[in-house]
């Protein structure tokens, strides 16, 4: 049973400001703020770095820290991201902290955004806000992960990749990291033109290319006489502070070279960390790539709603087209959800796509 103190002198201790609200340190599990009191400093971005390097598990975990991004700090535990837009809080991937502070921290942010939506959670997170904050989680998409331990290149499914391997190789496809290269800007505004979602970029739900803090992230770029055609950008994901794997979160591609590409990049990519010793490579999210059965949690509508968005709205975002390429790589599937308040959010649904720049 949850328990939350609302008194003055709990109030009194809450701290906020602008783009980041403040937990106290000692409040523990008990004391929940639900109102600004007096301004004071959120968290460092140096600080907040610490918490994603130690609890920072999420394939979403690293893009919390994406321009645009607001936070509801907790000192001492870690905090909440979200986005705000047309007065909605859309949450992105689990709280930044240890498992057993998830309750009382969302309980926080609750209490000061009773109507907010929760985007791309994990199961144990879905579980949580259903259980005990009585909201809907229905699935939202998967994402895929690879245990290197297992991976090769045998099989009759994995015959696509073999054979973009095999077509970069006679092109004469180089592929290498290079932390000097910089004509993917360019080659990034050229992708983008030829994208649905013509002359802007998608972000909340897939990061922005350029970030300040990349030291940590691997770029594989892809070369044909020494003509850049291709690059895919690996973001850590974390744990007890240390780098556990790595997700592609962008990639682009010349549109002269046709051949897929992307398989030779993400390969030789995986193969470099097997070799380093990385026990998986996860791949990321596929959204709106849902289960046929419906959860006791789930708002029958919402999914419904869902899967005809990823069968007819391909030219919002090709749903279809990234479920496929990520399926050629045979790896585990996960559930990931989103959390809301109503059996049918559509206000949150259509601020999502608006924040993420699909609409």
């Amino acid at each position: 049973m949850l328990m939350f103190n609302s008194s003055s002198e709990a109030l009194d201790q809450v701290k906020v400001l602008p783009d980041s609200w403040v937990l106290p340190s000692g409040a523990g599990k008990i004391s929940i703020p639900v109102e600004a009191a007096e301004e004071a400093s959120g968290f460092s971005f140096e600080e907040r770095m610490k918490y994603i390097r130690q609890y920072g598990s999420h394939c979403m975990s690293f893009s919390t820290v994406q321009p645009g991004m607001k936070f509801f700090d907790v000192p001492g535990k870690g905090f909440i991201a979200y986005m705000q837009k047309w007065g909605s809080q859309m949450v992105l991937s689990d709280p930044i902290c240890h498992e057993d502070d998830r309750e009382a921290i969302i309980g926080a942010f609750l209490k000061q955004y009773p109507g907010s939506a929760f985007i791309q959670i994990t199961e144990p997170i879905a579980r949580l806000m259903h259980e005990r904050f009585g909201f809907y989680s229905t699935q939202f998409g998967i994402e895929s992960i690879i245990d290197l331990a297992k991976w090769s290149l045998s099989g009759k499914k994995k015959q696509v990749l073999r054979t973009s391997i095999n077509q970069a190789k006679k092109k004469g496809i180089v592929i290498r990291e290079n932390p000097d290269e910089t004509r993917h800007h360019e080659l990034s505004k050229e992708w983008i033109a030829t994208r649905k979602t013509k002359n802007r970029e998608i972000g909340f739900l897939i990061r922005p290319m350029v970030m300040d803090h990349e030291e940590e992230t691997r770029k594989f770029f892809a070369y044909q006489d020494d003509e850049l055609i291709g690059f895919a950008f690996f973001d850590p994901i974390y744990k007890d502070g240390e780098i556990v794997s790595y997700v592609p979160n962008i990639s682009r591609f010349s549109h002269k070279f046709r051949q897929g590409i992307f398989y030779s990049l993400m390969t030789h990519a995986i193969e470099t960390f097997k070799k380093e010793g990385f026990k998986e490579v996860n791949l990321g999210l596929s959204v709106m790539v849902l289960g046929d059965e419906y959860e006791t949690s789930e708002s029958k509508l919402l999914k419904s709603i869902g899967r005809l968005i990823f069968k007819y709205f391909n030219f919002l975002y090709n749903f279809k087209g990234v479920a496929f390429t990520k399926s050629r790589f045979r790896g585990k599937a996960n559930r990931f959800y989103a959390a809301h308040k109503w059996y049918f959010p559509a206000a949150k649904l259509i601020t999502l796509f608006r924040i993420s720049n699909v609409i």
